[in-house]
């Protein structure tokens, strides 16, 4: 009976996306609406449980096919008519799973997000989390990351180097190593775009950016 009753108990943890696992340290809890236009909760969470689990643990929250996918945050429900949605990120990379099958890292940055479905020129990467995904990658596996310039922008590409641990520091047009990730700081007006060189949350990441644009501002870079 007790065995029973022991299995019970972990058939229920799992089922809500488990506990707190052997991972520590915390991550960081976005939720935001409009593409980060509106801030609605931020928080620090533990690490080593699944993000689904560290949702619920700070707002109310509703799931949908046997707790697998969000259906509303604090009473903001994803809605069929309007096409719009919780969408959610994880260091910049658009989440590839459930979010109960996510198990947030120390140091990941968790981003939710309530937006229209209209998926058009959006990449599966965004700007918002920057220095991520350059620090802390995706599911536990990080890239090396290289800074590219163009012009006279060396002091200034120094210091991105600098804030993401680049392994290497060069003009534009100084080949790439093969799989690493790449910031790109070139002339023209201000403007900032992340690009997944790949198909797969964790492939590598082309972040460029032109004019004074500060990639470190949260949520959203216009």
């Amino acid at each position: 009976m007790r065995r029973a009753c022991a299995l019970l108990v972990l058939l229920l943890l799992a089922g809500c996306g488990g506990s707190a696992g052997e991972e520590e340290g915390t991550a960081t809890l976005w939720v935001t609406r409009d593409r980060g236009g509106t801030l609605l909760h931020e928080a620090e969470v533990p690490a080593g449980q699944t993000l689904m689990r560290a949702l619920a643990s700070e707002l109310d929250v509703e799931t949908r096919y046997g707790g697998r996918f969000l259906q509303s945050i604090d009473g903001l429900d994803g809605d069929l008519e309007a096409q719009r949605d919780w969408f959610w990120f994880v260091n910049g990379y658009e989440g590839d799973r459930s979010a109960a099958e996510y198990r947030l890292r120390d140091g990941d940055v968790a981003w939710w997000d309530y937006r229209g479905w209209q998926r058009e020129g959006e990449a599966r990467v965004v700007v918002g989390a920057f220095p991520e995904p350059f620090l802390h990658g995706y599911g536990g596996k990080t890239r090396p990351t290289v800074v590219r310039y163009e012009g006279e922008e060396t002091r200034r590409a120094g210091a991105l180097g600098r804030s993401v641990g680049a392994k290497s520091v060069a003009p534009l047009g100084t080949p790439v190593p093969d799989g690493a990730n790449v910031i790109e700081l070139q002339l023209g007006p201000p403007s900032a775009r992340a690009e997944l060189l790949g198909e797969h949350a964790g492939d590598p990441v082309r972040l460029v950016i032109s004019g004074e644009v500060d990639p470190l501002r949260r949520y959203s870079v216009p």
